[in-house]
């Protein structure tokens, strides 16, 4: 007999027959798994960390206090004795209140007046400096600069003194026109235009902005324009205003909301022992909440008119927002 020659066939390559065990799974690097997880958790920790100051503080001085306010608002609290829960009496109280409604109609009529007429000096002046002149970075940081000091309060005082009686505005005005008032501040027909005057002097952070805006309108606009005959007001409303209006919604909403807050000024410039102005002319709607909460004790009642103003700053923010699509152009909507 002939040695046999055994043959040993090629494993095969495809799929292993059922039940059959296949290969075995190259081990999982679970300590590169742990060691990434440990560094993300790691740098999380560090993430948390660099907030905790923001979070301490939108925890203790804004989500503390305003929920604790919506609390108020429905008790007697007199910043001494335990809230005592009442309803909704603050509210009927408010709105009983001749000098709430007195407020409500001073703080409307000077978001009404005072606003369109900063936004407006504020794009004039924009306007101007757009232009190509000498000395553009002086006239903007001088332009600018009042918006930094006119909240203060030492500026109000100083704005109070130029407006009061026999002092630089009433001598102007009795000398060149031959009217006296015998001063602005100490009129209730006169003081809120010069609350109204000095909000417009403060144009410079909006103007900055319009004047971002203006940097962005294409030249070759303007230039084709000027070859079909328009003219400079025939520009400024059909080129102009349309590609800001962006910058116009934001710089309106921006300060309408800031017209809604009003306080440190109009209360300096009509400060009198808790009337706000001479007859309540100044006595603008945060005015008189401070004048309830802090002087009157009526804390409760005073988280009540906070509530009801951010109401009010909420239902103007949405109609704004709900109006821009009639007049606010984008450039991805265009496309």
């Amino acid at each position: 007999m002939g040695n046999t020659v055994t043959q040993h066939r090629p494993a095969s390559s495809g799929p292993p027959a059922k039940g059959a065990a296949g290969p075995a799974a190259p081990p999982v690097p679970t300590g590169g798994a742990r060691a990434h997880r440990s560094r993300r958790r790691g740098d999380n920790l560090a993430g948390y960390l660099f907030m905790s100051p923001w979070l301490a503080g939108f925890l203790l001085l804004t989500a503390g206090p305003m929920v604790a306010s919506l609390y108020f608002a429905f008790t007697d609290y007199d910043l001494f004795d335990a809230p005592r829960w009442i309803g909704l009496k603050n509210f009927t109280d408010m709105f009983a209140d001749p000098r709430w409604r007195t407020s409500v109609e001073v703080t409307l009529w000077y978001v009404v007046i005072g606003t369109p007429l900063k936004l407006a000096a504020a794009l004039g002046v924009a306007l101007l400096l757009n232009q190509k002149r000498r000395g553009q970075s002086f006239y903007r940081a001088a332009f600018y600069a009042p918006s930094l000091i006119g909240a203060s309060v030492s500026v109000a005082i100083v704005w109070k003194a130029i407006f009061s009686d026999d002092a630089i505005v009433d001598r102007a005005q009795r000398a060149l026109f031959g009217v006296d008032v015998g001063g602005w501040t100490g009129d209730p027909d006169w003081i809120l235009y010069s609350l109204v005057a000095l909000t417009v002097w403060q144009f410079g952070a909006p103007m900055v902005i319009f004047l971002a805006g203006l940097k962005q309108v294409p030249r070759e606009l303007y230039e084709a324009a000027e070859v079909d005959g328009a003219g400079a007001w025939r520009r400024f409303w059909s080129i102009t205003l349309p590609m800001i209006s962006p910058v116009l919604f934001f710089n309106v909403l921006l300060e309408t909301i800031h017209s809604f807050q009003i306080f440190g000024s109009a209360y300096i410039l009509g400060g009198q022992g808790g009337t706000c102005g001479p007859a309540d002319a100044t006595l603008v709607y945060t005015c008189y909440l401070y004048v309830q909460g802090f002087e009157n004790s009526r804390m409760g009642f005073a988280s009540a008119m906070a509530w009801m103003l951010l109401l009010a700053v909420g239902l103007v923010t949405a109609v704004l927002f709900w109006s821009q699509r009639r007049w606010v152009h984008y450039e991805e909507a265009a496309r």
